[in-house]
């Protein structure tokens, strides 16, 4: 299997772990002192209607992520996509304040999904 197909099954199962799996659950990257998805958002400062656009938003890229593996057409927009969502996760935790440990993952996510998107 190819570099791109591997980055993109792992970003993409990165993404349905936290937002299926671990999404009412407490981990050692949750901005602030949030337990669960909904206080993570709280801690940020955003509307609660804004967490299942979100979550939504990241499950449907997962999965157009994987079919893009089948269907290359959808690798760059969806990459590009997802390493905006990850951008917008790593200014949150800038924002709170959070240390480099709970901002290594977005930011992870973002270069990889850059690395996909811009097919470096």
């Amino acid at each position: 299997m190819e570099t791109a197909s591997l980055l993109s099954i792992g970003i993409a199962l990165t993404l349905l772990n936290v937002w299926i799996l671990r999404i009412n659950r407490a981990t050692q990257y949750r901005g602030g002192q949030a337990r669960n998805m909904r206080e993570e958002f709280e801690v940020y400062g955003l509307p609660s209607w804004l967490l299942p656009v979100v979550g939504v938003t990241k499950v449907g890229l997962a999965i157009a992520l994987i079919a893009s593996i089948w269907l290359p057409q959808l690798l760059q927009p969806v990459a590009l996509g997802i390493a905006c969502l990850m951008l917008a996760a790593l200014l949150m935790h800038i924002k709170v304040s959070d240390g480099i440990k709970k901002c290594l993952p977005a930011a992870l996510l973002m270069v990889a999904a850059l690395f996909l998107g811009l097919g470096l």
